[in-house]
């Protein structure tokens, strides 16, 4: 399959003599490589100077993730609005979608199952020091939101990310992430249903978990046929029944903690417990990881941005809106949550917000969350399925998938590029039947690799963004307050969090899974590239 895909985009690249080659590409031939005679690769993408050291180091890391290849400069066509652009390439989608909507689908991918029942492992790794875990979580998300958001603005197409990096660095990058990335939306989208069937459990013990794998895939599946208005419509709801449950919960919690209409619980759980980090600073930069995990998704709204309604106000205002609520749901909550209950005292096979709703004396407490973490797995599901259809939309209309996926229906929605995403269902299913400890765990590495990689490649695709319009004096949307230090600091904290992965029990396969795939991806794509004859000769 990869090297189909890489001949699929070498063919579209690089047509026969007689035969008009692809709008994009010819414009891509006709781009002047800029060489920054005297200066540095890395003060060509930032514009910073640094001391020799620092530089050299800088500089062959920036190489590396860049392929060693410039910036190419953008099309004037692309600027100027012309049919023949990038930004056309993609065109033919409906722009419905209201802000409110675009941040319910960031929050919608976002907010699954992990801030309801994955967080009670943040909390045994970090202890009530889970909260400046998850504070340094946000820290890194950040940069990357800002560097998103800036490039959605100017750019408002459904590749996103992948389309940025490959107008900014080059085509491998933007064949290379986007690839990837669909792969693990597919793995995500599908383990999203699996969970869904294992909740219904807990209400139909006899029933097959493959009957309700189907129907949720039906109508996950329909979900995103229908008109974008609509789509965005049932993901406002879905993801406002999470909300409503975390405001409940951050109100109930507060009154606990201060003591309003209940018995004062107070502040001694914070520390009562061998202090406010038992675990040491070790505990803390574990429950990093796993408090950035918890912000994967928030570029979904990325992708929203060529259907949104009006994407330069829109798309950075949805970001904005989505990382803001989340600093709020998952920092406040997890505070809350320890210091109502003794971190000691918390199960990781059980929700923490269930051990809180308990206390107040809610009835049904373990039904009510059940329900609750049965829509925000569908509701994930529905987000995710959204923004995979949409980066093989993306891939499609590049030459990098067969065109088929790039085709519109009749409501202007990618028909088959949707079917083909939720094939992560039917595989998620036979995975974790047959092969779920092995195969199918091996897959859920590579999704958090790909997402690790989509916001690496997003910070070095801003570099030389704002490198490209500032030697332009191009005006852009500038939400970043450090410039390029924001995004260089992000970057280092993204490859520190890879590199740290190795040594966490159970993160480990992350870079097992990936490294070898993004391996196997670049020499099947530089491999074919050099020895396809089309490749050489002028206008290379």
């Amino acid at each position: 399959m990869i090297i189909k895909a890489s001949r699929a985009f070498m063919t579209a690249s690089v047509a026969p003599p007689g035969v008009p080659r692809h709008p994009l590409i010819l414009e891509m031939r006709t781009m002047r490589r800029e060489r920054f005679e005297g200066q540095s690769v890395l003060h060509a993408f930032t514009g910073l100077t640094f001391r020799s050291k620092w530089r050299r180091s800088l500089v062959f890391l920036l190489r590396c993730l860049a392929m060693s290849e410039p910036a190419f400069d953008i099309p004037a066509a692309a600027e100027n609005g012309r049919p023949a652009t990038i930004v056309a390439r993609e065109s033919g989608l409906h722009r419905n979608l209201t802000p409110v909507q675009l941040a319910m689908l960031g929050l919608g991918s976002t907010i699954g199952t992990g801030l309801f029942l994955g967080s009670a492992i943040a909390v045994k790794l970090a202890g009530p020091a889970v909260i400046l875990s998850f504070v340094a979580g946000a820290l890194i998300a950040l940069p990357m939101m800002w560097a998103l958001a800036e490039m959605a603005a100017a750019h408002p197409t459904a590749g996103s990310f992948g389309l940025y990096a490959e107008i900014y660095l080059n085509p491998w990058a933007g064949f290379a992430i986007r690839l990837t990335y669909w792969l693990c939306m597919m793995v995500v989208v599908g383990s999203e249903v699996v969970a869904a069937a294992i909740y219904c459990k807990l209400w139909f013990p006899k029933t097959p978990a493959w009957i309700w794998i189907g129907l949720f895939s039906l109508l996950i599946l329909y979900v995103n046929t229908i008109h974008i208005g609509n789509l965005g419509t049932f993901e406002y709801w879905l993801s406002m029944v999470k909300i409503v449950t975390i405001l409940a919960f951050l109100l109930l919690g507060s009154a606990l903690l201060f003591g309003i209409g209940f018995p004062k619980v107070g502040f001694p759980n914070y520390t009562a417990y061998r202090g406010f980090m038992p675990n040491g600073w070790k505990g803390v930069g574990l429950g990093v990881i796993l408090g950035l995990f918890s912000f994967f998704g928030i570029e979904v709204v990325g992708s929203t941005a060529g259907e949104a309604a009006n994407p330069k106000e829109a798309v950075p205002k949805a970001l904005r809106n989505t990382v803001t609520a989340l600093v709020l749901f998952y920092v406040a909550g997890l505070a809350l949550v320890v210091g109502i209950v003794p971190w000691t005292q918390i199960d990781m096979g059980e929700s923490p917000f269930v051990r809180v709703f308990q206390k107040v004396g809610i009835p049904s407490a373990r039904n009510a969350m059940n329900f609750v973490v049965l829509t925000a797995a569908l509701s994930s599901a529905v987000a995710n399925l959204y923004f995979a259809a949409r980066l093989a939309f993306s891939l499609a209309r590049g030459g990098y998938l067969p065109a088929i996926l790039g085709r519109l229906n009749k409501k202007d929605m990618p028909m088959i590029a949707v079917l083909a995403s939720g094939g992560g269902m039917v595989a998620a299913m036979i995975l974790s039947k047959y092969f779920q400890d092995s195969l199918f765990v091996f897959m859920i590495g590579l999704s958090s690799f790909g997402a690790l990689l989509a916001w690496l490649m997003t910070l070095l695709t801003h570099l030389a963004f704002r490198r490209h319009h500032q030697r332009r004096s191009k005006p852009y949307l500038q939400l970043g307050p450090a410039g390029p230090w924001a995004s260089l600091a992000g970057l280092a904290a993204i490859l520190a969090v890879m590199v740290s992965t190795w040594w966490v029990p159970g993160f480990r396969i992350m870079l097992l899974a990936g490294v070898p795939w993004l391996t196997v991806l670049t020499v099947c794509y530089f491999v074919w590239r050099r020895n396809d004859p089309r490749t050489s000769g002028p206008g290379e």
